[in-house]
């Protein structure tokens, strides 16, 4: 019986931070460029009392092992990134990146972290920036008089001068690719930093290699799909569910084992 009460306790914490994770993709259902993530649960070890194979007599062998699991946990909590749909809206800093890929942000110390997140503006100087003010990389100012902007699939920052008929090229938006984006550290406001496991960001022009297309006036939504965590949503109340109630027959069972007299 306290092994059912261990068992069905590790249980009850994975399916716990399957609710939290859940949670947090339909908080963000509606934040731009947030890519779902979803919990991973693997067994414990087990406890061999019968070996499979092991002698039941001197001519006969044991067909069927015994072993007994001590529960579950969770192994990880994977991103999906899967494409969000598009959404239009004529703005035109905002940047979509269609396919793989991730925008550079500079930070203040000059670190840079990555973004599915191309709602941009530009600040009192003219310079391109995110919705926290940390520049886009590797930096773009807009001269004063500019007019209008164009910025192509493949990234290139075209600015229309109201005195000039010719546009002034600013520069390229590189796209960022990952051998391993899953490996890849949120740090909140849609950004993401490396680890060992991600491997170093490998900067490309947007639309070769592996990178994808930008898309100006549109942003990302989200890839979550409220019915889908919905649905997930319930499977983990019931799993939580089941295991209080191992807990509460294991529990029942002690009481009768006290009982007896």
């Amino acid at each position: 019986m306290l092994r059912a009460l261990n068992t069905a306790a590790t249980g009850m914490a994975a399916q716990e931070m399957n609710v939290s994770t859940i949670s947090n993709n339909i908080a963000n259902v509606n934040t731009t460029g947030y890519k779902k993530q979803r919990t991973e649960i693997q067994d414990l070890s087990y406890q061999t009392i019968q070996e499979a194979g092991s002698r039941s007599s001197a001519d006969t062998m044991n067909n069927v092992g015994v072993q007994i699991g001590s529960g579950a946990k969770v192994s990880g909590v994977r991103k999906e990134f899967t494409q969000g749909s598009q959404q239009i809206t004529n703005n035109p800093y905002d940047l979509m990146i269609s396919g793989e890929g991730f925008f550079g942000i500079m930070m203040p110390n000059n670190e840079v972290r990555y973004t599915r997140d191309g709602s941009f503006s530009v600040d009192a100087s003219g310079t391109l920036v995110n919705k926290q003010g940390y520049r886009v990389f590797p930096s773009f100012v807009f001269p004063p008089g500019t007019k209008s902007v164009h910025i192509a699939h493949d990234g290139t920052v075209e600015a229309y001068l109201s005195n000039q008929i010719e546009p002034t090229i600013l520069g390229q938006i590189p796209v960022f690719t990952f051998i391993n984006p899953v490996g890849l550290k949120s740090t909140g406001m849609n950004l993401y930093t490396i680890t060992r496991s991600s491997g170093q960001a490998i900067q490309n022009i947007a639309g070769n290699a592996n990178a994808g297309t930008i898309a100006q006036g549109a942003l990302e939504s989200s890839n979550v799909s409220i019915m889908n965590e919905m649905t997930s949503l319930i499977k983990a109340q019931r799993a939580y569910e089941m295991n209080s109630k191992v807990m509460g027959v294991a529990d029942q069972m002690l009481q009768t084992v006290n009982n007896i007299r």
